[in-house]
């Protein structure tokens, strides 16, 4: 029956080809805008770390003096070296990571390439399996080597295709400002967006190539990026060998929690640990501590601009006044249809034939809109992707946004077809056949 119905519907959209277009592109440009808007915000909300991003924290603790304290204020969003170092060695998560970006010259071997820059990450050994950072050769350093402030790196596949050709480089130099390094490790591709360990660099479109031990990099006085918040006498250095004195906050921390009561008895510790920093007479605040999940970090940080939400809602509603204007086209269109459904009526068919005959004619005419549409989504994430914004590269329609394009639009447009079908189906059959 279902068949026969298609039959029915595609002899009746022939029929009437101007008001077939005009529905058809009523539902393209409406499912165009909208998915369009969706998808950059399918791609920006996303979770970076599907599986793990409820077993990984930002602890945040207030280090700052008296000075301008009012009830109630956010703790800094940054450690300093000496809480970052403190936290990191009382090793009371499962694992943890203190970390902190900056820019280092690559003096590769090879006459053939200049010396030139790459992003790097300046981090310790939990790193790489607390963020299950995939690796393609190798793996990381150990914490021995942290407090060793050992000469090892790990590079990402970008970098080993470009200075080794992709093959294997674990165990081989790498010299990085006038040090030569032992490479550990290459990371396979891995990008997480947004950049969520460390937004004060940059929140999407943004990866290092290079990623050595912390305390290494302190010790070598490599430059470093990212932002500082100073108070009292402190003073933050950027680059140049001059790092944020000890009060100023400029490096990121994370643990990993298993469990909630692992996350609860971790919170107590950061209360306990405030406490005995200002009985030592370095926090002058009272305990202000928070402990967010990654997804309450980014969420709490506004990574997800304000203005994609604010075109994806704008973009919905262009899609509801385009349903609206479908659906008064189809009402025009099935209502001239009044003396055919009443011929089918007088015939024997049930209304509940006609109806399901009108509403798969609906359908056909979502999909035809949903596959016209999906073009017009694609143009459209083309130009989003010319744009200067740095999540502007992300705009890309995955597999499954594909079948919610396909989905809205057949569903749009059955909606659309309900109250339509429904006025046709109930038009009296004894008044159409006897004015016909």
């Amino acid at each position: 029956m279902f068949g026969y119905y298609l039959h029915l519907a595609w002899h009746s959209l022939r029929r009437n080809r101007v008001l077939t277009a005009l529905m058809v592109l009523a539902i393209a440009v409406g499912i165009g805008a909208a998915m369009t808007t969706f998808t950059v915000l399918h791609v920006l909300s996303g979770d970076p770390l599907p599986g793990r991003s409820g077993e990984l924290y930002y602890p945040q603790i207030d280090p700052q003096d008296a000075r301008g304290m009012m009830p109630g204020p956010m703790p800094p969003e940054q450690v300093t070296l000496i809480d970052g170092m403190n936290l990191l060695r009382a090793k009371r998560a499962d694992r943890q990571a203190l970390m902190a970006g900056g820019t280092v010259p690559i003096q590769p071997d090879a006459s053939s390439f200049d010396p030139f820059y790459v992003e790097a990450r300046y981090t310790t050994a939990d790193f790489f399996a607390m963020f299950g950072a995939p690796f393609l050769y190798g793996h990381g350093w150990s914490g021995a080597d942290d407090e060793a402030h050992a000469r090892d790196v790990v590079i990402t596949r970008q970098l080993d295709d470009k200075l080794f050709s992709g093959a294997d480089s674990v165990g081989r130099a790498l010299r990085i400002k006038d040090t030569t390094f032992r490479i550990a490790g290459v990371l396979d591709d891995w990008h997480p967006n947004p950049h969520f360990y460390d937004l004060t660099t940059g929140a999407y479109n943004y990866y290092e190539q290079v990623f050595l031990p912390l305390q290494t990099a302190l010790e070598l006085h490599f430059d470093k990026n990212g932002s500082n918040d100073c108070w009292g006498n402190g003073t933050g250095g950027m680059q140049g060998g001059a790092y944020p004195s000890a009060t100023c906050v400029w490096l990121q921390f994370w643990v990993q929690l298993d469990s909630p009561a692992k996350a609860a008895a971790y919170r107590q510790f950061l209360v306990r640990y405030s406490e005995e920093q200002k009985a030592l007479g370095r926090f002058q605040r009272a305990p202000n501590v928070r402990l967010r999940n990654l997804t309450q970090w980014l969420d709490y940080n506004g990574v997800v601009p304000g203005d994609v939400r604010l075109q994806a809602w704008m973009a919905f509603g262009f899609l509801l006044v385009c349903l609206v204007n479908t659906v008064g086209l189809m009402l025009a269109k099935f209502l001239r249809r009044a003396g055919e459904l009443s011929v089918r009526r007088a015939l024997g068919a049930s209304r509940r034939a006609l109806f399901a005959q009108l509403l798969t004619e609906s359908g056909v005419i979502g999909i035809a809109g949903g596959s016209a549409g999906l073009l017009l989504a694609l143009f459209g994430l083309w130009m989003v992707r010319h744009r200067t914004s740095d999540y502007a590269a992300l705009a890309h329609l995955d597999p499954a946004m594909l079948l919610v394009t396909f989905a809205l639009a057949t569903g749009a447009s059955l909606l659309a077809g309900v109250l339509p079908a429904w006025r046709a189906c109930n038009v009296a059959p004894a008044l159409q056949l006897k004015s016909n």
